[in-house]
């Protein structure tokens, strides 16, 4: 998609979008708006309440042209995600009749005096509402691309914003392109999406951003020692990999950064089955896998300055003879012995063998993982936000931060150690589940932290509920991209502040 900036105050194109607040400067706005289209500022009031995603046309001529005009709805005291929302729905429903160039004003008196994130979510917003779900469908009504956009984008703003408008412009175009890769990514069924196709992407993007891909095979993985990764893989016939992402700044690091992230494809639960009710949405609990592998690929489209692994361990969890059971003991990457009293909770084998790789063998400042865990937390939060455990109270205040700030929202549970008797085994060092249904997001994230090595500035992210969610754009649950846009929130408010 094209984008520019103008700042003119007349001359717009033949659609123009107004985005307003509901109360704040509306009256202003609306009478800008009446000087354009001759319409009185009590009508337009009358017809339009500024409520969150409503729109309404306007239709007007000038210099013999015509033109529309549509006012979009942010409701009151909008946050990013309001504003990304609002413009994502509009192209969504309007999608068969855009064409051309669209403009979107940040100067009627409708927006603030730096419209730098409105711009940005507007932006990612009118590219996201590109989206088309039906990855594999034979037939379609329309000539609606998603991958061909057919609009060009014109944004209106005051000279004295240029600068900003450009960069939350840019911004915003290349988290949503990413962002775009990891809906097809995450919505794609199982068998047209395993360990290697993982790899594969992850791959592709090096090459075509610029950072360090390497993917370990079954071999490979053996030799090194990930027996966790491996004891999860032992009922698939799909092999596992492991994925690591190298992201390095041309000058000088400001931190290493280690993310981790879940791979799993599928997960039937294992000999541990799990209800066949919602089990098709097990291919995307690779949510995790897919947040890590798209704030790298955006790390190094923004070129951070910071240095960035990311590591993928990435395995089905299928049923099989070979399938690991209940009661079994299995080795880890770590050198501790682990109970397996639940194939079902085999999320955390795999992050086990990431987190303790991740730490030995690249030292990093920060750690954080992410990953669709644990049905405990969706039943704790349900789906409007993800669950954040951390044993450092200035990384998770941090975090916590930017989750308000772009509307990715995170609640901070506790990490007590009164957990930790939770998971103690008799006979291995540690048991990868309670057996209790209470507490079990915390008794998780417990675990994981027995494989940190002491690591004094983790975060685990448990996003079950919020990788996928139920949406206007789709009539089942389909994929969010949680996780990207936090995390690259996260990176530039540490660079803002590492500035002298």
């Amino acid at each position: 998609m094209k984008i520019s900036l103008n700042h003119s105050t007349q001359n717009y194109p033949d659609l123009l979008v107004v985005p307003i607040i509901k109360g704040s400067n509306e009256s202003e706005c609306l009478s800008s708006i009446s000087k354009l289209t001759g319409i009185s500022p009590s009508i337009l009031q009358t017809d339009f309440k500024s409520a969150l995603k409503e729109s309404h046309t306007l239709y007007y001529q000038e210099d013999k042209t015509s033109k529309r005009i549509v006012l979009l709805g942010l409701g009151e005291n909008p946050g990013f995600q309001d504003v990304l929302a609002a413009f994502r729905s509009l192209l969504f429903k309007r999608k068969s009749s855009l064409r051309g160039k669209m403009g979107i004003s940040f100067h009627l008196g409708n927006a603030p005096a730096d419209p730098s994130n409105w711009i940005e979510a507007a932006v990612s917003g009118t590219i996201l509402g590109h989206y088309k779900i039906g990855l594999y469908k034979t037939s379609e009504t329309g000539d609606w691309d998603a991958g061909k956009s057919r609009i060009s984008l014109e944004l209106f703003v005051g000279k004295d914003v240029a600068n900003k408008a450009k960069a939350a412009a840019d911004k915003g175009k290349k988290i949503a392109e990413t962002q775009l890769e990891i809906f097809d990514l995450v919505n794609a069924p199982a068998n047209k999406k395993t360990p290697d196709t993982l790899a594969k992407w992850a791959l592709q993007s090096g090459k075509t951003h610029g950072y360090e891909v390497k993917v370990l095979d079954k071999k490979e993985i053996v030799k090194l020692g990930l027996h966790a990764l491996l004891a999860v893989n032992q009922g698939s016939e799909n092999p596992p990999t492991f994925i690591i992402m190298e992201y390095k700044p041309k000058g000088k690091a400001l931190k290493k950064i280690g993310l981790v992230g879940k791979g799993v494809t599928f997960d039937t639960g294992g000999l541990s089955i799990k209800p066949s009710t919602n089990m098709h949405y097990m291919k995307s609990d690779m949510g995790g896998a897919a947040a890590v592998m798209g704030t790298v690929e955006v790390a190094a489209k923004l070129k951070l300055p910071f240095h960035i692994m990311g590591v993928v361990p990435a395995t089905e969890n299928s049923v099989d003879s070979k399938s690991i059971k209940p009661g079994d003991v299995i080795g880890s990457y770590d050198g501790k012995t682990i109970e397996v009293i639940d194939t079902d909770a085999e999320g955390r084998l795999i992050l086990a063998d990431g987190l303790a790789y991740t730490v030995r063998n690249f030292k990093p400042d920060i750690l954080i993982d992410l990953a669709t865990l644990t049905g405990s937390c969706i039943r704790t939060l349900g789906t409007y936000a993800g669950g954040l455990f951390s044993n450092n109270n200035s990384l998770a205040a941090d975090i916590l931060a930017v989750s308000q700030q772009t509307g990715e929202r995170l609640w901070q549970l506790p990490m007590w150690d009164d957990y930790k008797k939770e998971i103690k085994s008799d006979v291995a060092d540690i048991k990868n589940f309670s057996g209790n249904p209470s507490a079990g997001a915390i008794t998780a994230a417990k675990f994981l932290e027995a494989f940190i090595q002491g690591h004094p500035s983790w975060a685990h992210m448990d996003i079950a509920g919020v990788a996928v969610s139920d949406s206007e754009f789709s009539s089942q649950k389909s994929a969010t991209a949680f996780g990207i846009r936090l995390l690259i929130a996260y990176l530039q408010n540490m660079e803002g502040k590492g500035k002298p």
